[in-house]
């Protein structure tokens, strides 16, 4: 069993790092060899290094840097972290000019936005691409304190030898994920890096308290609606109304999608239609459900037809205003994902299909390579053959990255077109 009682934390208090440490890269040689997992490594590790070596080919490898100069530039200004900025140096700065500490701030898909301290330890980081611009999510990191916090949005700490690359072992780290307090939209995470001594408890209840206090602080600043719902990348919606944030079931998720959809309103036969299909449902059932929604938000709703009762902004529908504004990028940052994806409501899987053949058509005839890119790096997208192939075509022939997007359109062709049989 892993030595922590704290699932979260790294190591328990009195434990030695440098015994844990050796035995952890026992047990991680013998996942990567063979697949074996020792009961020693955390359940939240164990996980991770499943999803890591499903999506990376060795577990030693360079993190790649997506971002830089202008573009980089122009992006971490625009994006809403940036107003948290001040508070994490005023809450982390000591700590990360120290000479042993790293301050880093990454958004939603794990891109390093700052990463500040020492400059000495800086230029050890910079050795294994631990620099603004570069891709920390598990994706094209593996196991990493900011990655596996947005992977599972929840702050935790990742010790040493736990870091599924090895390039990264010398390092230890903890990291908190920052929300929007409007709308509940994941922005990114704050993270510290340094030696073996922040395993300890405190740079985990730091880094939480600072994520706390920035999502305070933008809170504070923040405009817009009163009411908002979540559900791009998300099976359970996440319904942000008056301050209080609602996790809703399945059925409430669709619901208030398909409502929020149709700001006039749906009769009861409409509304079960959207929601069933053709198939037989008693009306007291759709009444059942609608009674339960009504008692979790409130007078959120109305009937006689069924609609809102207020205006309730969605990050769908963020979407789609960026889009209409001809902002492409803007769009593909916003869109985290399928309209809850494992929905097979009728009317949602129209609105899922919609709003996913608008965005692509947009960025297949963008001709953006960086907005093309985007697509291509995120989990909807990685398998896009035609994204692929137009990004090859977009891309310049000087791009260093050009051969790697060959080779993965090639893969992807092989996979998905099967030779016709004579």
């Amino acid at each position: 069993m892993a030595d922590a009682v704290n699932p979260w934390l790294a190591m328990a208090s009195g434990a030695d790092p440098a015994e844990r440490c050796r035995r952890l890269r026992g047990a991680h040689a013998a996942f990567v060899s063979g697949g074996v997992l020792s009961p020693r490594v955390r359940a939240v590790v164990a996980d991770s290094w499943r999803r890591s070596a499903a999506a990376l080919p060795a577990p030693e490898f360079t993190v790649p840097v997506e971002l830089a100069d202008g573009a980089l530039e122009s992006y971490r200004r625009a994006h809403p972290l940036a107003r948290a900025m001040p508070l994490f140096r005023e809450l982390l700065g000591s700590i990360a000019d120290d000479g042993a500490h790293l301050l880093a701030v990454c958004d939603a898909a794990g891109r390093m936005l700052w990463v500040e301290g020492h400059r000495g330890v800086r230029s050890r980081a910079e050795g294994m691409n631990f620099v603004p611009g570069a891709r920390w999510d598990e994706r094209h990191a593996g196991t990493n304190a900011p990655g596996t916090a947005l992977a599972l949005d929840h702050a935790v700490q990742i010790f040493a030898t736990e870091h599924y690359n090895r390039l990264v072992q010398p390092w230890t780290c903890a990291a908190a994920p920052v929300h929007d307090p409007r709308t509940g939209r994941l922005l990114g995470a704050v993270d510290i890096t340094g030696g073996d001594h922040l395993a300890g408890p405190h740079s985990l209840a730091l880094v939480q308290a600072t994520a706390r206090a920035a999502e305070a602080q933008l809170a504070t600043a923040a405009t817009g609606p009163r009411h908002a719902l979540s559900v791009l990348g998300r099976d359970e919606a996440l319904l942000v109304t008056d301050g209080r944030r609602l996790r809703l079931g399945r059925r409430h998720s669709e619901i208030l999608a398909l409502l929020a959809d149709r700001p006039e309103g749906l009769t009861g036969d409409q509304l079960a239609f959207a929601l069933y299909g053709d198939r037989p449902m008693p009306m007291v059932t759709l009444r059942a459900e609608l009674s339960r929604l009504r008692r979790l938000a409130g007078d959120l709703m109305a009937s006689r037809p069924y609609r809102l009762n207020v205006p309730l902004e969605t990050d769908a529908s963020a979407v789609e205003r960026e889009l209409e504004a001809g902002d492409l990028r803007a769009a593909l940052h916003a869109y985290n994902g399928p309209l809850l994806p494992l929905s097979e409501a009728p009317g949602v899987c129209r609105m899922r299909r919609l709003l996913e053949d608008r965005l692509r058509r947009a960025l297949l005839g963008s001709g953006d390579a960086g907005a093309l890119q985007l697509w291509a790096d995120s989990r909807w997208g990685e398998e896009d053959l035609e994204v692929w192939e137009r990004l090859l075509t977009a891309l310049p022939r000087s791009a260093a990255h050009r051969g790697s997007v060959a080779a993965r359109a090639r893969h992807l062709r092989a996979t998905f077109v099967q030779p016709a049989r004579g």
